[in-house]
């Protein structure tokens, strides 16, 4: 009788207890960091000299960033074909964010996300949109700085205004982006072409980007006594038409993710 017992009271203990490869186990959660950030490059930190010869500062390039998402995309985005952007996993910004891309020495972090299920997030999206406070409200893009050509001085101030979405595959550059590994942090960049509004000395004149490009010449044109201060609505009245409607085209050239091409579209008040 003490034998039955003591087999039965083992087998309670079996079946209640777990096994040792269990005890003390947590689930570990595959997550990293997903970085945001924003470049302007060499030409909005160092300045540059436009097609036209113009030697271009900026003391300032205000940009206004929303909805920003990372996707880890399947299949992967076809900026060129526009469209939804699929994905397995996707983490996102829920704010405004008013970025100085002129400031220091690299690209300027908005914000990250911590906790990112780890993976390789292969496309972006992003909004410009116009800011409810600081140095850009009410533009989505505001450049501040001075332009120089031989004896000429012009002081500028040139504000945009019309919000647009973004969506992109993809980062194009020297290394790969945003692959988020278990406990390390990557990051996705929004990078911003100014040269494609001004031109480049440097980039050979028949090149696609200095024929597409609207060069400085015809801000210095509209410009009074030195100085230049003007938003959306002054560049559409001063400007002539054909230029200002290549200075609106020129905008949607104006974000990439690094050399990376994006769909662009005016998103309507």
């Amino acid at each position: 009788m003490k034998k039955i017992c003591f087999l039965t009271a083992l087998l309670l203990i079996f079946v209640l207890v777990p096994t040792g490869c269990s005890l003390g186990k947590k689930e570990v959660k595959e997550v990293g960091t997903l970085k945001f950030v924003a470049n302007g490059e060499d030409f909005a930190r160092e300045g540059f000299i436009s097609k036209d010869n113009w030697r271009i500062s900026f003391d300032h390039v205000y940009v206004n960033l929303a909805d920003i998402t990372g996707y880890q995309a399947n299949p992967p985005y076809d900026a060129y074909g526009g469209g939804e952007i699929k994905s397995s996993s996707k983490v996102s910004l829920d704010k405004i964010y008013t970025m100085d891309i002129a400031q220091g020495e690299g690209p300027s972090v908005v914000g990250k996300v911590e906790n990112a299920p780890v993976g390789h997030y292969n496309a972006i999206s992003w909004s410009m949109v116009k800011g409810n406070g600081g140095p850009a409200e009410g533009n989505v893009l505001v450049l501040i700085g001075d332009a120089k050509k031989e004896n000429k001085t012009i002081n500028f101030s040139i504000k945009f205004d019309q919000e647009l979405l973004i969506k992109a595959g993809e980062f194009i550059g020297d290394e790969r982006k945003g692959i988020v590994q278990r406990g390390k942090e990557a990051e996705l960049e929004m990078t911003f072409h100014l040269d494609h509004i001004f031109g480049d000395i440097e980039t050979p004149a028949d090149d696609d980007l200095n024929l597409g490009s609207l060069g400085f010449e015809p801000f210095a044109n509209i410009a009074e006594n030195g100085q230049l201060d003007v938003d959306n609505q002054g560049l559409k009245t001063k400007l002539s038409n054909s230029d200002y409607e290549k200075l609106s085209d020129l905008l949607y050239s104006l974000p990439h993710v690094g050399e990376g091409h994006c769909y662009v579209e005016k998103i309507r008040g």
